[in-house]
């Protein structure tokens, strides 16, 4: 089972950044997606945002053209740029990586508050 090390979680204020990373030990050599999924207070884990095999994002509507993943294959690392926080974007920031013929494997995740 890969283990993921999430980092960069915190407190910002409301319009605040913040950037989450999330290494992988070694090479990544295919997978069907990495990224992130957070879980909001009282609500179910849910999509945030994921890098597909080919390199192509995808965003979940609640954070589009706020957060911006990235991905150094050089370093095996993730990332997701957040900008332009709201109050609602705090959740526990779980890292994702899915491939095939594997289970999907999970970091510990990172919490991020966003409050002033």
């Amino acid at each position: 089972q890969v283990q993921l090390a999430e980092s960069g979680g915190g407190l910002a204020q409301p319009g605040g950044s913040l950037r989450l990373s999330c290494a992988a030990p070694g090479s990544i050599s295919s997978f069907n997606f990495i990224g992130w999924y957070r879980q909001r207070p009282g609500q179910p884990r849910e999509f945030t945002a994921v890098i597909n095999g080919d390199g192509n994002p995808a965003y979940a509507d609640s954070v589009k053209g706020r957060f911006t993943i990235s991905r150094d294959s050089a370093k095996n690392t993730v990332y997701l740029q957040m900008n332009s926080l709201k109050v609602e974007d705090t959740a526990v920031y779980y890292c994702v990586l899915d491939r095939p013929s594997t289970a999907t494997a999970w970091g510990q995740g990172t919490q991020v508050t966003v409050s002033s």
